[in-house]
């Protein structure tokens, strides 16, 4: 039996390679709104962050929510109506999901985006049903780097977060989920492999990565 009880993934940037995407349309969102957008800002202020953090870090705090509820719906709809899930998956990530199948570890969402950034991107890949609980930006309070997302997604599936594995892009991730106590694991689609040197591992994707290999992490980690 193994001693992982969950792998927790986050969503863009882990499964999906769906940030380059992600940049152009925030890029070009923003303009639209006035706003321009460096790649400073959307490391310190955008990535890793749900539409209600994001927002007021670029529009300011004074916006209300009704236009942060609005400038979401229509920047998320822009990126859905241009980006094709199974055209950016990150490689070996569906083989890897059926060697944790296999060997019966329970698998989690914890995502920044929306449900419908969630139900679409999973649907479109048909690898809903592989996963016990999917929490997207609706499910916290407190999004990344906060550790809610990956206690709350723990949580849902009633197992300890230092049992879990979560796999993450961002920097805010990468410490909401070490926050949260479990070993994280970097997928190095965002940042390089120094920027998330504090990562028990930093991986290119998923080909080649064995279940033996996360129980050894983990293994570390408790010792």
């Amino acid at each position: 039996m193994s001693n992982i009880s969950a792998v927790i993934f986050d969503m863009d940037g882990v499964i999906v390679h769906s940030n380059p995407v992600h940049k152009v349309i925030l890029q070009k969102f923003c303009h639209q709104k006035g706003q321009e957008l460096t790649e400073q800002d959307l490391l310190e202020k955008v990535y890793g962050r749900t539409n209600q953090d994001w927002i007021p870090n670029v529009f300011g705090d004074d916006i209300s929510q009704e236009t942060i509820e609005a400038y979401a719906d229509e920047k998320e709809e822009m990126f859905r109506n241009v980006f094709n899930p199974s055209e950016h998956v990150v490689p070996g990530f569906i083989e890897f999901l059926d060697l944790l199948d296999e060997a019966g570890i329970k698998k989690v969402v914890a995502t920044s985006a929306p449900a419908e950034n969630a139900n679409y991107i999973l649907a479109e890949l048909g690898i809903t049903d592989h996963f016990e609980a999917v929490l997207n930006s609706s499910h916290v309070t407190k999004s990344k780097p906060d550790p809610e997302p990956y206690l709350k997604a723990a949580k849902a599936v009633g197992v300890d977060p230092e049992k879990c594995i979560v796999f993450e892009d961002s920097i805010s991730g990468v410490r909401s989920g070490q926050d949260a106590g479990a070993t994280v694991v970097g997928v190095a689609t965002t940042h390089t492999h120094e920027e998330m040197n504090t990562c028990a591992l930093v991986i290119d994707d998923f080909e080649g990565l064995s279940v033996k290999k996360l129980e050894e992490l983990l293994t570390v980690a408790e010792n």
